[in-house]
C-alpha cells in the first residue's frame, strides 16, 4: 500500500522563533484535531529511544507528561529498562509523530531526571487505578501470568482503597521520570513525492528551549 502525503509543509518563515514555541503550537493542534475529527489518537505518545551498556538500541512507547522550557518528559518505574539504559549512557531520542497531519517532531539530547516534587504532583492527578498499577508492576521485569499482575492490583487495592482524595495512593520510592535536555529538534512535515520539510534546530550555545539564542535553524534534505 502506498499513500501520497498531503501535508501543508513547513518553511523556515514558518517556524516559530523557539523549539519550544514550535512543538507547543504543534501539540496544540494535534489535539485540536483530536478533539475535532478524532484520528490523531493519543497527540502526546512519545516514542522513546534508548541505547543499553552493550549499544543495543531499544525503543518503546510513553505519554509525554511535561513540555516547557527544560524539554519534554515522561514518568516511569526507575528500574525499568528504558531507566537502567538512560542510566547506562545518558543518551536518549524521541519522537512525536502525527500521520495524519503529516507531521512529526524529533528531540535528541541528554536525560535527565524530573525533580521528585514536580513527580508528586503529576502523581496526585492520576486516576486511582493508575496510581495503584505504578505499585502493582514492576516495570520491564518477566511475570509469570496475568493472574499474578492481577492479584498484585487487587493487593495494592486494598491497601490504598479509593478515597476520592489525590494522596489516598502514596507516591512509589520507585516511581520516577526523565526529561530530554535537548541539543537537537527537528520539525518534520511530510509533502507530495516524499519531497518532505525537514527543519532543524541545532544547540549553538547555552540556553533552553525557549531562548531564540541559543539554536540555530537550518534545512536538511528528506
Amino acid at each position: 500500500m502506498r499513500s501520497e502525503y498531503e501535508g501543508e509543509g513547513l518553511s523556515e518563515d514558518g517556524v516559530a522563533p523557539t523549539p519550544l514555541r514550535q512543538v507547543r503550537a504543534w501539540v496544540a493542534d494535534a489535539q485540536a484535531r483530536q478533539a475535532e475529527r478524532g484520528d490523531v489518537v493519543e497527540p502526546t505518545a512519545l516514542s522513546v529511544a534508548t541505547v543499553d551498556s552493550d549499544g543495543h538500541a531499544n525503543v518503546r512507547t510513553v505519554l509525554m507528561r511535561f513540555l516547557d522550557e527544560r524539554g519534554p518528559g515522561f514518568v516511569t518505574d526507575l528500574g525499568s529498562a528504558k531507566s537502567r539504559e538512560i542510566v547506562a549512557t545518558g543518551s536518549i531520542a524521541a519522537s512525536l509523530t502525527w500521520p495524519a497531519m503529516y507531521r512529526a517532531v524529533r528531540f535528541r539530547g541528554r536525560a535527565v531526571p524530573v525533580g521528585r516534587d514536580e513527580i508528586a504532583a503529576y502523581f496526585a492527578t492520576r486516576p486511582w487505578g493508575s496510581r495503584i498499577s505504578a505499585w502493582a508492576s514492576d516495570q520491564s521485569q518477566p511475570v509469570a501470568d496475568r493472574a499474578t499482575l492481577v492479584a498484585a492490583y487487587e493487593r495494592y487495592a486494598a491497601l490504598y482503597p479509593d478515597t476520592g482524595s489525590p494522596d489516598d495512593v502514596p507516591v512509589p520510592d520507585g516511581w520516577g521520570g526523565w526529561r530530554i535536555a535537548c541539543d537537537e529538534v527537528e520539525l518534520w512535515a511530510g509533502r507530495r513525492d516524499r519531497l518532505h520539510d525537514r527543519l532543524v534546530f541545532t544547540r549553538v550555545t547555552d540556553g533552553d528551549l525557549d531562548t531564540a539564542d541559543a539554536w540555530t535553524l537550518h534545512r536538511r534534505q528528506p
